[in-house]
């Protein structure tokens, strides 16, 4: 259905937010926070998910990723085999394996509003290149970089690849890729969010220059409370994990959440707690202990 930097060094131990209330959902990035950085999801981390499960706990993968991306953890996502992906923008069930998942629900950012996204930080940053992101399509202006490991599926200017008759028309609009090949990261998202006002949502997650746009209102943590509401599970029952900006608002609304070691300041500022960093597989020490507190 349709709706419309600077790393710290990791601690040894992480610091743990109070909270009295047992918690119900673990919700976590993938991306320099559960994912070592070769991309594995390391047996420790393995067997903490699924002692999470077994305990009653669901686990909710939240990623700037694509769906056609989720394969790296879709042996991982248990009973209910759902995710959020594009930091928000769909819900998917990747019970039918790569190539085979399910939109569950889809936040799109309407072409109008993607239009005007590409005129207006092109203007505020000159020499910006875009690329399109859609439930099965991802299409590039020419100059766009070769960052994501894929063929795009056509290479045009952005305002033809969101005109009514471009190609991949019928499918939503998941969120744009900006990327400037001179611009600090952080100094380009604030002159996009200033561009842009409310007419769409912009973060990054990526260390280059590299930002993603979402639909007005769209972001990890709005889609993860919809989520939530839809299994009556309160904010405060929620433990979140994240490293980039892009998990700012996550972190924020979760009653309980974790930087990483290696998290950028934005998220260091943002959360409850800190841990050890990706590579250490701090995600999994907070769960072990979260668990042995209670066990009796």
């Amino acid at each position: 259905m349709r709706e419309n930097g600077t790393v710290t060094s990791a601690t040894r131990q992480p610091e743990t937010p109070a909270s009295a209330v047992p918690p119900r959902l673990i919700a976590t990035d993938l991306d320099g926070t559960l994912l070592r950085d070769d991309k594995s999801v390391s047996p420790r981390t393995v067997a903490a998910l699924a002692a999470a499960e077994e305990a009653g706990i669901e686990v909710f993968f939240v990623t700037g990723r694509p769906a056609r991306w989720m394969d790296v953890v879709s042996d991982h996502v248990h009973g209910h085999g759902l995710a959020i992906c594009g930091n928000g923008a769909a819900v998917v069930d990747l019970h039918g394996g790569p190539g085979a998942h399910r939109f569950v629900k889809v936040r799109e950012l309407a072409r109008e509003n993607a239009v005007d996204a590409v005129r207006l930080v092109r203007e505020a940053a000159p020499g910006t290149v875009y690329a399109i992101e859609q439930t099965y399509g991802f299409y590039q202006e020419p100059a766009y970089p070769k960052l994501h490991m894929e063929i795009p599926d056509t290479l045009a200017p952005a305002e033809k690849l969101l005109a009514s008759d471009a190609p991949g028309a019928d499918e939503p609009v998941l969120k744009i890729l900006a990327f400037h090949p001179e611009l600090d990261p952080d100094a380009f998202l604030a002159t996009a969010r200033l561009a842009l006002g409310d007419r769409a949502n912009v973060t990054r997650s990526s260390p280059s220059a590299l930002l993603e746009i979402s639909g007005p209102g769209v972001s990890k943590a709005s889609t993860l409370a919809l989520c939530c509401a839809e299994r009556g599970i309160a904010p405060e029952e929620v433990v979140a994990f994240g490293d980039m900006p892009n998990d700012v608002e996550m972190l924020t609304w979760a009653g309980r959440s974790y930087a990483m070691g290696n998290a950028h300041p934005a998220v260091l500022a943002a959360a409850s707690g800190r841990t050890v960093d990706n590579n250490e597989d701090g995600v999994a020490v907070v769960i072990e202990r979260m668990l042995a507190e209670r066990r009796p």
